[in-house]
Protein backbone atom coordinates (compact mmCIF):
# COMPACT_ATOMS: atom_id res chain seq x y z
CA UNK A 1 0.00 0.00 0.00
CA UNK A 2 1.40 3.12 -1.16
CA UNK A 3 -0.92 5.86 1.16
CA UNK A 4 -3.57 5.37 2.93
CA UNK A 5 -6.13 8.70 1.85
CA UNK A 6 -9.74 7.41 2.83
CA UNK A 7 -11.61 4.00 3.44
CA UNK A 8 -12.28 4.09 -0.58
CA UNK A 9 -8.85 3.29 -1.13
CA UNK A 10 -9.33 0.03 0.96
CA UNK A 11 -10.76 -3.13 -0.08
CA UNK A 12 -12.65 -5.62 1.97
CA UNK A 13 -9.66 -7.69 1.96
CA UNK A 14 -7.31 -5.03 3.01
CA UNK A 15 -9.58 -3.65 5.68
CA UNK A 16 -10.08 -7.15 7.39
CA UNK A 17 -6.44 -7.85 7.04
CA UNK A 18 -5.99 -4.93 8.98
CA UNK A 19 -8.19 -5.38 11.43
CA UNK A 20 -7.46 -8.99 12.04
CA UNK A 21 -3.52 -8.20 12.61
CA UNK A 22 -4.07 -4.76 14.96
CA UNK A 23 -6.34 -7.18 17.16
CA UNK A 24 -3.18 -9.91 17.16
CA UNK A 25 -0.76 -6.96 17.58
CA UNK A 26 -3.00 -5.90 20.96
CA UNK A 27 -2.39 -9.78 21.72
CA UNK A 28 1.19 -8.72 21.73
CA UNK A 29 2.01 -10.76 19.15
CA UNK A 30 4.30 -8.53 17.08
CA UNK A 31 7.70 -7.69 16.50
CA UNK A 32 9.33 -3.77 16.01
CA UNK A 33 11.05 -3.13 13.01
CA UNK A 34 14.40 -4.08 12.78
CA UNK A 35 15.68 -1.55 10.74
CA UNK A 36 15.27 1.96 12.10
CA UNK A 37 12.21 3.72 10.29
CA UNK A 38 11.39 7.79 10.70
CA UNK A 39 7.75 9.06 10.64
CA UNK A 40 6.99 13.12 10.98
CA UNK A 41 3.88 13.60 12.17
CA UNK A 42 2.14 16.94 10.87
CA UNK A 43 -0.67 17.80 12.91
CA UNK A 44 -2.31 21.09 11.23
CA UNK A 45 -4.96 20.86 13.20
CA UNK A 46 -5.57 20.19 17.31
CA UNK A 47 -5.50 16.35 18.45
CA UNK A 48 -5.06 14.24 21.40
CA UNK A 49 -5.84 10.86 20.67
CA UNK A 50 -5.10 10.42 16.97
CA UNK A 51 -1.77 12.13 17.42
CA UNK A 52 -0.66 10.64 20.51
CA UNK A 53 -1.54 7.20 19.55
CA UNK A 54 0.21 7.61 16.75
CA UNK A 55 3.22 8.51 18.39
CA UNK A 56 2.73 5.42 20.79
CA UNK A 57 2.16 3.32 17.78
CA UNK A 58 5.53 4.29 16.36
CA UNK A 59 7.03 4.09 19.58
CA UNK A 60 6.04 -0.01 19.85
CA UNK A 61 7.47 -0.17 16.21
CA UNK A 62 10.83 0.94 16.49
CA UNK A 63 9.73 3.87 14.93
CA UNK A 64 11.22 7.24 15.37
CA UNK A 65 8.74 10.35 15.38
CA UNK A 66 10.39 13.31 14.23
CA UNK A 67 8.88 16.42 15.90
CA UNK A 68 7.22 18.80 14.05
CA UNK A 69 5.20 21.77 15.65
CA UNK A 70 3.44 24.01 13.06
CA UNK A 71 3.61 26.92 14.88
CA UNK A 72 7.06 27.47 14.69
CA UNK A 73 8.03 26.18 11.34
CA UNK A 74 8.08 27.87 7.76
CA UNK A 75 4.24 27.54 7.19
CA UNK A 76 4.22 30.91 9.42
CA UNK A 77 6.58 32.28 6.27
CA UNK A 78 3.77 31.31 3.68
CA UNK A 79 5.91 27.60 2.79
CA UNK A 80 3.31 25.44 1.03
CA UNK A 81 2.11 22.23 2.27
CA UNK A 82 3.61 20.64 -0.84
CA UNK A 83 6.75 22.54 0.23
CA UNK A 84 6.98 21.61 3.64
CA UNK A 85 6.24 17.34 3.00
CA UNK A 86 8.66 17.95 0.51
CA UNK A 87 11.53 19.15 2.67
CA UNK A 88 11.09 16.45 5.42
CA UNK A 89 11.24 13.92 2.38
CA UNK A 90 14.49 15.28 1.86
CA UNK A 91 15.54 15.34 5.31
CA UNK A 92 15.13 11.62 4.73
CA UNK A 93 10.99 10.63 6.37
CA UNK A 94 9.68 7.08 5.58
CA UNK A 95 6.30 8.87 5.88
CA UNK A 96 4.19 11.48 6.39
CA UNK A 97 1.26 11.47 8.81
CA UNK A 98 -1.10 14.17 8.10
CA UNK A 99 -3.93 16.00 9.96
CA UNK A 100 -5.03 19.17 8.12
CA UNK A 101 -7.90 21.16 8.09
CA UNK A 102 -8.42 21.52 4.05
CA UNK A 103 -10.80 18.66 3.17
CA UNK A 104 -8.95 16.43 0.21
CA UNK A 105 -5.32 18.84 1.09
CA UNK A 106 -3.34 15.28 -0.30
CA UNK A 107 -4.58 16.27 -3.67
CA UNK A 108 -1.38 19.15 -3.38
CA UNK A 109 1.15 16.44 -2.80
CA UNK A 110 1.06 14.74 -6.35
CA UNK A 111 4.29 14.19 -7.06
CA UNK A 112 5.79 13.75 -3.43
CA UNK A 113 8.06 10.37 -3.02
CA UNK A 114 6.91 9.08 0.18
CA UNK A 115 3.83 7.63 1.70
CA UNK A 116 1.43 9.69 3.25
CA UNK A 117 -1.08 8.47 6.07
CA UNK A 118 -4.03 10.75 6.23
CA UNK A 119 -4.89 11.37 9.80
CA UNK A 120 -8.11 13.86 9.28
CA UNK A 121 -8.84 15.94 6.50
CA UNK A 122 -11.20 18.96 7.13
CA UNK A 123 -14.64 17.41 6.65
CA UNK A 124 -13.64 14.73 4.36
CA UNK A 125 -12.30 11.27 5.85
CA UNK A 126 -10.67 9.86 8.58
CA UNK A 127 -9.25 6.35 8.15
CA UNK A 128 -7.61 5.68 10.64
CA UNK A 129 -10.51 6.37 12.97
CA UNK A 130 -12.50 4.27 10.95
CA UNK A 131 -10.49 1.44 11.03
CA UNK A 132 -10.11 1.67 15.31
CA UNK A 133 -13.97 1.55 14.78
CA UNK A 134 -14.16 -1.44 12.96
CA UNK A 135 -12.03 -3.26 15.06
CA UNK A 136 -13.73 -1.96 18.02
CA UNK A 137 -16.94 -3.81 16.82
CA UNK A 138 -15.39 -6.87 14.45
CA UNK A 139 -13.92 -7.28 18.59
CA UNK A 140 -17.25 -6.96 19.71
CA UNK A 141 -19.40 -9.29 17.66
CA UNK A 142 -17.37 -10.82 15.35
CA UNK A 143 -18.78 -10.25 12.41
CA UNK A 144 -20.24 -6.99 10.64
CA UNK A 145 -22.69 -8.93 7.96
CA UNK A 146 -25.97 -7.41 8.85
CA UNK A 147 -25.32 -5.33 12.04
CA UNK A 148 -27.32 -2.46 12.38
CA UNK A 149 -25.36 0.38 12.91
CA UNK A 150 -26.51 3.81 13.56
CA UNK A 151 -24.66 6.73 13.58
CA UNK A 152 -25.97 10.47 15.27
CA UNK A 153 -25.05 13.65 15.54
CA UNK A 154 -23.20 16.65 12.82
CA UNK A 155 -22.78 14.12 10.29
CA UNK A 156 -22.64 16.94 7.69
CA UNK A 157 -18.85 18.02 9.20
CA UNK A 158 -18.01 14.37 10.15
CA UNK A 159 -15.46 13.03 8.35
CA UNK A 160 -15.71 10.18 10.95
CA UNK A 161 -19.40 9.38 9.52
CA UNK A 162 -18.35 9.37 6.02
CA UNK A 163 -15.46 6.83 6.50
CA UNK A 164 -17.42 4.71 8.56
CA UNK A 165 -20.35 4.61 6.32
CA UNK A 166 -18.23 3.76 3.59
CA UNK A 167 -16.72 1.07 5.20
CA UNK A 168 -19.75 -0.30 6.85
CA UNK A 169 -21.55 -1.43 4.09
CA UNK A 170 -19.05 -2.88 2.21
CA UNK A 171 -18.57 -4.77 4.97
CA UNK A 172 -22.32 -6.15 5.11
CA UNK A 173 -23.50 -3.72 7.88
CA UNK A 174 -26.56 -2.02 7.88
CA UNK A 175 -26.30 1.74 8.37
CA UNK A 176 -28.55 4.30 8.94
CA UNK A 177 -27.58 8.21 9.88
CA UNK A 178 -29.85 10.13 12.76
CA UNK A 179 -29.17 14.06 13.13
CA UNK A 180 -31.17 17.57 13.47
CA UNK A 181 -32.41 18.80 10.00
CA UNK A 182 -29.56 21.32 9.39
CA UNK A 183 -26.96 18.55 9.76
CA UNK A 184 -27.83 16.06 7.47
CA UNK A 185 -26.18 15.52 4.49
CA UNK A 186 -28.25 14.88 1.46
CA UNK A 187 -25.62 13.80 -1.24
CA UNK A 188 -24.70 9.92 1.24
CA UNK A 189 -27.72 8.08 -0.25
CA UNK A 190 -27.99 6.77 3.50
CA UNK A 191 -31.39 6.79 5.36
CA UNK A 192 -32.02 8.79 8.17
CA UNK A 193 -34.63 7.51 11.35
CA UNK A 194 -35.27 9.02 14.08
CA UNK A 195 -33.12 7.89 17.20
CA UNK A 196 -35.83 7.11 19.26
CA UNK A 197 -37.17 4.57 16.97
CA UNK A 198 -33.75 2.79 15.89
CA UNK A 199 -32.75 2.14 19.18
CA UNK A 200 -34.43 -0.85 19.97
CA UNK A 201 -33.03 -2.75 16.95
CA UNK A 202 -29.68 -0.92 16.32
CA UNK A 203 -25.95 -3.27 17.89
CA UNK A 204 -23.91 0.00 17.37
CA UNK A 205 -24.84 3.46 18.13
CA UNK A 206 -22.11 5.84 16.99
CA UNK A 207 -22.82 9.29 18.95
CA UNK A 208 -20.44 12.10 17.02
CA UNK A 209 -19.21 15.28 18.80
CA UNK A 210 -21.17 18.61 17.87
CA UNK A 211 -17.97 20.21 16.02
CA UNK A 212 -18.05 23.77 17.40
CA UNK A 213 -15.40 24.76 15.90
CA UNK A 214 -17.20 24.29 12.56
CA UNK A 215 -19.86 26.18 12.94
CA UNK A 216 -21.82 28.64 15.49
CA UNK A 217 -23.83 25.56 17.87
CA UNK A 218 -24.69 27.52 20.56
CA UNK A 219 -27.18 29.82 18.51
CA UNK A 220 -29.14 26.67 18.04
CA UNK A 221 -28.84 24.54 20.79
CA UNK A 222 -28.21 24.74 24.47
CA UNK A 223 -26.13 21.80 25.98
CA UNK A 224 -29.40 20.79 27.43
CA UNK A 225 -31.57 20.88 24.62
CA UNK A 226 -29.21 18.89 22.40
CA UNK A 227 -28.71 16.00 24.51
CA UNK A 228 -33.02 15.74 25.22
CA UNK A 229 -33.62 16.03 21.78
CA UNK A 230 -30.32 13.80 19.88
CA UNK A 231 -27.99 12.74 22.35
CA UNK A 232 -27.72 9.89 24.90
CA UNK A 233 -29.32 9.94 27.83
CA UNK A 234 -30.67 7.99 30.84
CA UNK A 235 -34.00 7.19 29.21
CA UNK A 236 -32.52 6.39 25.62
CA UNK A 237 -29.38 4.41 26.84
CA UNK A 238 -32.01 2.33 29.30
CA UNK A 239 -33.88 1.46 25.64
CA UNK A 240 -31.10 -0.10 24.11
CA UNK A 241 -30.51 -3.61 23.34
CA UNK A 242 -28.58 -5.64 25.92
CA UNK A 243 -25.75 -6.58 23.22
CA UNK A 244 -25.53 -3.65 22.08
CA UNK A 245 -22.80 -0.96 22.35
CA UNK A 246 -22.07 2.81 22.92
CA UNK A 247 -19.53 4.13 20.42
CA UNK A 248 -18.34 8.19 20.29
CA UNK A 249 -14.69 9.16 18.33
CA UNK A 250 -13.93 11.04 21.02
CA UNK A 251 -13.33 13.79 22.78
CA UNK A 252 -16.97 13.77 24.16
CA UNK A 253 -18.74 16.83 24.60
CA UNK A 254 -19.78 15.63 27.89
CA UNK A 255 -23.31 16.32 28.76
CA UNK A 256 -23.77 17.07 25.22
CA UNK A 257 -23.71 13.69 22.66
CA UNK A 258 -23.61 11.70 25.81
CA UNK A 259 -25.10 12.32 29.20
CA UNK A 260 -22.04 12.56 31.70
CA UNK A 261 -22.89 9.41 34.05
CA UNK A 262 -23.20 7.40 30.77
CA UNK A 263 -19.85 7.88 29.04
CA UNK A 264 -18.23 5.29 30.74
CA UNK A 265 -21.19 2.69 31.70
CA UNK A 266 -21.68 -1.00 30.80
CA UNK A 267 -22.80 -0.13 26.69
CA UNK A 268 -19.91 2.33 26.39
CA UNK A 269 -16.54 1.12 24.64
CA UNK A 270 -15.55 4.88 24.00
CA UNK A 271 -12.34 4.11 25.84
CA UNK A 272 -11.67 1.02 24.31
CA UNK A 273 -12.18 2.53 20.87
CA UNK A 274 -9.04 4.49 22.57
CA UNK A 275 -7.27 1.74 23.06
CA UNK A 276 -7.23 0.11 20.01
CA UNK A 277 -6.33 3.55 18.18
CA UNK A 278 -2.82 2.53 19.02
CA UNK A 279 -2.64 -1.18 17.34
CA UNK A 280 -5.20 -0.37 14.21
CA UNK A 281 -2.42 2.10 13.68
CA UNK A 282 0.26 -0.22 14.14
CA UNK A 283 -1.49 -2.39 11.52
CA UNK A 284 -1.66 0.59 9.31
CA UNK A 285 1.86 1.59 10.00
CA UNK A 286 2.99 -1.92 8.81
CA UNK A 287 0.65 -1.67 5.81
CA UNK A 288 2.64 0.84 4.63
CA UNK A 289 6.39 1.16 6.04
CA UNK A 290 6.51 -3.24 5.02
CA UNK A 291 6.59 -6.01 6.59
CA UNK A 292 7.98 -5.94 10.24
CA UNK A 293 11.36 -8.76 10.50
Amino acid sequence: MDNLLSMDHLSKEDIMRIIKRALQMKAGNFRPFQERKYIANLFFENSTRTKTSFEMAESKLNITSIPFDVNYSSVSKGETLYDTCKTIEALGADALVIRHAETEYYGQLVGLGIPVINAGDGSGSHPTQSLLDLMTIYDKFGTFKNLNIVIAGDIVHSRVAHSNQQALERLGANVRFSAPPEWIDHGMGVPYVNLDEALGEADVIMLLRVQHERHDVAARFTREAYNRDYGMNRERYGRMKESAIMMHPAPVNRGVEISEELVESEKSVIFEQMKNGVFARMSVLQEILGSVE
